[in-house]
């Protein structure tokens, strides 16, 4: 699995950790009980902040995707279905593009629900 961030972004690097890992699950590149890179080890490699990786990681675990154990690191929860990643995911693309044109929470919601209704 390849995690990568672009720093340049004006998506917090938490949230591009936790995007790479929601695609990685939702393609399949990662199955129920995967490992994922350590924290100590990914920020070294991405150069980031151990804490930016673990900010990532517990968006992951409050999510439903993934366990963190302290000594055993972060695995893909059994029964953690890719299309809840992909729908988590999609939903972070989608409120990116709606701060970036200026739509707030409630703005966003009704589009959504008018979305739904249809």
């Amino acid at each position: 699995m390849l995690i990568r961030v672009d720093p340049t972004r004006h998506e917090p690097l938490a949230d591009q950790i936790a995007a790479c890992v929601r695609r990685a699950i939702a393609d399949g590149e990662v199955s129920a009980g995967g490992r994922l890179p350590g924290a100590r080890e990914l920020a070294a490699s991405l150069s980031v902040s151990i804490h930016t990786v673990l900010a990532g990681y517990q968006q992951l675990r409050d999510e439903g995707l993934i366990e963190l154990r302290r000594g055993r690191g972060a695995t893909v929860r059994a029964g953690a279905p890719a299309g809840r990643a992909a729908m988590l995911d999609l939903a972070g693309q989608l409120v990116a593009a709606a701060r970036h044109i200026g739509l707030d929470e409630e703005e966003l919601l009704d589009i959504v629900r008018a979305a739904a209704a249809r």
